[in-house]
């Protein structure tokens, strides 16, 4: 599974930017789209080019997901070599002063459209295949595959701007591509639509082929589910809409997930994130990469797609030679450090304090803080390096460590926090302590916790379940997210912001509620569709 998603389709290099009706018009001796589907092999490449755009955090910029899931939270500071310039575009969103031209936000908004583009393409052939070219089996977990990734791609620019145009149709002119923005309450109906059509036709995890693993599941399907509605369910993103049936929705997905008994903790938190137990019983839904030889530099004039392994390795490394001379972003803040309850374990599987290895202040130091995000960053038992530890990469900047997008341990605590908000506190409770026995912490009630340096308390219910996935998904991207959908990133922010030295506090803008929640349009594709309307208080 690993290498068949990075096998490219000839199908997805469809421009929906650049067409012009007579693209449309046949061409003497030419083979049409209908020719390349005429079999399984055919139909499985056009899939795993679908999932490729996932993979994409690089262009003329680096773009994962964490610079908005981690860094514009309180859960981290950008880092890099200096405060401001490396990488001045995610400086600019993690103190509010984001503006339309940003370039993180622009290839975040194209790669995504550029997932739903090849979803849409395959979308118009597969299913329309007959019992001669395509097992109807695999035929309809394809789509179910692919319906799962529309919805995906969707979900993560929902998140990030609000509505944006709805495409479900394989643009071919100018015409077809100039949409205004649907409403984010149509775009979520879509998610929502498309999601639950998924889970009908896709396989369990225990169904498929070993080769297989990491390829899109049942149990994905229904965790998105649950995602999605717990989405819906926030004050932030509510509309008018019943809270009640959303928290309903999401304590049912997640119940599935948790019913199949196709999955479970690791016993080790720690095994999340080594090879060995890649695509193992915690793995719900994971981004797949692997390790091959290509430099990141040169050559492709400012294109997507050129990243085969996970960037995030080296982009979060420590900037000291001494344990890999990685970038050093997204580094763990003070006030995630010392949220972390006494002798948690995940604190130090999540952050490594560099302080005996540091090599130049100014470069590895900010703002008092020598920390960096360890999950992903592969340091072996004894943080050496140059062999990543304990292996040897072809090329450095090329990691072959997954994403975890949802692993059980989040499934378990949609589903206590769902259980919490529907006032069936025993599920929760059970649900919540599972995830912490399995950490050997404290069972609730029985612990206290200090929310920005402030004394300790024993915890309600849905402090201890907040307190939960902040310590439990710390660093995975998921923060910012939470904090927008509880309603409560501003005060979050503006509490974090009040901790902080002078020096950093400088550097900040002000949170604007109701505009900051959401990043701006990218300009450029504003330009391109002169339909799309810009999100309030961005020019």
């Amino acid at each position: 599974m690993k290498k068949k998603l990075f096998i490219l389709s000839a199908l997805v290099f469809i421009s929906f930017t650049a067409c012009t009706d007579w693209l449309t018009e046949p061409q003497p001796g030419q083979q049409g789209l209908e020719d390349f589907f005429v079999n399984e092999a055919a139909a499985i490449q056009a899939a795993n080019g679908v999932y490729v755009p996932m993979t994409w955090q690089f262009g003329t910029t680096y773009f994962p997901e964490w610079f908005i899931g981690d860094i514009m939270s309180d859960d981290a500071i950008k880092g890099g070599q200096t405060i401001v310039d490396d990488m001045m575009d995610v400086y600019e969103m993690k103190n509010w002063r984001a503006a339309s031209g940003n370039r993180v936000l622009h290839y975040m908004y194209r790669a995504n459209f550029i997932g739903i583009a090849r979803a849409n393409l395959a979308l118009a052939y597969i299913p329309y295949m007959s019992s001669e070219m395509i097992d109807s089996d695999l035929q309809q977990r394809l789509i179910g595959e692919i319906r799962f990734l529309r919805a995906f791609y969707y979900f993560r620019l929902v998140r990030i701007f609000g509505g944006v145009p709805l495409v479900d149709f394989v643009v071919l002119s100018d015409d077809d591509w100039s949409l205004p923005r649907a409403s984010a309450d149509e775009i979520l109906d879509f998610i929502v639509d498309e999601l639950e059509a998924a889970e009908s036709l896709l396989w369990h995890r225990s169904e498929m082929d070993i080769e297989d693993l990491g390829r899109i599941t049942r149990g994905a399907a229904q965790a998105m589910l649950a995602r999605v509605h717990l989405w819906r369910a926030g004050s932030f993103t509510n509309r008018g809409l019943p809270a009640q049936q959303s928290w309903e929705q999401a304590r049912h997905w997640s119940g599935q997930v948790i019913a199949s008994n196709e999955y479970d903790l690791h016993t080790n938190f720690a095994y999340n994130w080594d090879l060995e137990h890649e695509n193992g019983i915690e793995s719900v839904f994971c981004i797949q990469f692997t390790e091959e030889p290509t430099s990141d530099f040169g050559g492709h004039a400012g294109g997507l797609g050129f990243t085969r392994g996970n960037f995030t390795m080296i982009l979060t490394r420590s900037r000291s030679g001494q344990l890999s001379g990685g970038w050093g972003f997204n580094k763990p803040s003070w006030n995630l450090f010392n949220q972390f309850e006494q002798d948690d374990p995940r604190r130090d599987i999540t952050i490594l304090d560099t302080t005996p290895w540091v090599e130049s202040i100014p470069d590895e130091i900010h703002f008092g803080n020598a920390f960096v995000s360890r999950k992903y960053a592969l340091y072996g038992p004894d943080l050496n390096y140059p062999d990543i530890g304990y292996f040897e990469l072809a090329h450095p900047s090329r990691g072959p460590l997954n994403n975890r997008q949802i692993r059980f341990s989040d499934v378990l605590l949609m589903y206590a926090e769902a259980n919490m908000e529907l006032g069936n506190d025993a599920p929760a409770i059970a649900a919540l302590n599972r995830v912490r026995q399995r950490v050997d912490m404290p069972t609730f009630g029985n612990y206290s916790i200090s929310i920005n340096g402030g004394a300790p308390f024993s915890p309600d219910l849905r402090t201890a379940i907040r307190h939960e996935r902040r310590m439990e998904l710390a660093m995975e991207g998921h923060r910012w997210f939470d904090l927008v959908r509880w309603g409560i990133a501003k005060q979050t922010m503006d509490a974090y912001a009040a901790t902080l030295s002078a020096e950093e506090r400088s550097h900040k803008g002000t949170f604007i509620e109701g505009v900051h929640e959401l990043l701006p349009i990218p300009s450029q594709e504003m330009r391109l569709n002169p339909a799309l309307t810009q999100n309030p208080g961005f020019f």
